[in-house]
């Protein structure tokens, strides 16, 4: 495969058709008119899964709200094509949807503050720059900002299955590191779409060592982290060139320690892809890590 640009590795078809079915599936459950962008099928499982809870619940006001809303409906919590949520810590959720707290958008919904929303704006700006924009526009639609942290803190930041395409993130007062988190999560959204466009089924029997958790993963686990950090270093590699003042040595770190753990993990990756049977997203995932490691 030629070099391929950051935006050329996430550009796979298939994956926005079935993003598109997703969310006509979920339309004709709710019985609400979505649309057919990445927006759309974010925001669709929010509601489906927002009007379970009220159904459980038994609030009927509230499930109706669900069953009706639309993308149109949360104009007030957009930002271009991604909606941007800054929720209170006492306003997460656990349930059996995930071990890990999330959020779900519903009519008492506040809207990002300016503050929040400027940062979100230069963190998609700085990504867009660097090859990454079409990533967030398409894997993270929906952007829920969580703790405030100081850089030299713990940033934690995932994803979930139930809600694809939505990210949930700690940020800090610099741009480079929330679009750094995004990229991260995105990719994880991403992959997970491409299996299930390519019907790729992964087998949980088979491990391999991952030295981003420093336990053997199975190959679905292992080849997420092989994907997702390989962005992050391309996008990272990028942005530091521009960057000016502590999230330069914040950066820099971070490659480091990338460049150690890809080290660790590169003798397992040709036998870890063996397992993916689409040729496009074999290949994809090969080149990324390739070019990380060219880069580190």
């Amino acid at each position: 495969m030629s070099a391929l640009s950051p935006e050329a590795l996430v550009a796979l078809g298939g994956i926005a058709e079935h993003q598109r079915l997703r969310t006509s599936r979920i339309a004709s459950v709710l019985g609400n008119r979505l649309g057919s962008s990445a927006l759309d099928s974010a925001v669709a499982h929010h509601l489906l899964e927002g009007a379970e809870h009220a159904a459980r619940a038994r609030d009927a006001d509230r499930l109706a709200w669900y069953r009706r809303t639309t993308v149109r409906d949360l104009t007030r919590l957009s930002a271009g094509p991604h909606i941007v949520l800054n929720p209170r810590t006492a306003d997460l959720l656990r349930s059996e949807i995930s071990e890990t707290a999330y959020y779900l958008v519903g009519p008492d919904t506040s809207p990002a503050p300016p503050e929040a929303l400027g940062l979100v704006h230069a963190a998609i700006a700085s990504a867009t720059e660097h090859g990454f924009g079409t990533l967030l526009t398409q894997h993270a639609p929906v952007i829920c900002l969580l703790n405030r942290r100081r850089l030299d803190e713990t940033l934690h930041s995932w994803a979930l299955t139930r809600l694809p395409d939505t990210v949930f993130t700690d940020y800090t007062a610099h741009p480079e590191v929330l679009a750094r988190d995004l990229i991260h999560e995105a990719a994880h959204n991403w992959l997970n779409d491409a299996l299930a466009a390519y019907d790729v089924s992964l087998p949980a029997d088979v491990t391999f060592f991952s030295p981003w958790r420093g336990t053997p993963r199975p190959v679905y686990g292992f080849l997420h982290a092989c994907w997702a950090f390989s962005l992050t270093v391309l996008y990272a590699r990028q942005a530091r060139r521009d960057a000016t003042g502590a999230v330069v040595p914040f950066l820099d770190a971070h490659l480091r320690q990338q460049e150690s753990q890809f080290a660790s993990a590169l003798d397992s990756l040709a036998e870890a892809l063996s397992y993916v049977s689409a040729d496009a997203l074999r290949d994809r995932v090969s080149h990324a890590v390739s070019k990380a490691v060219e880069s580190a």
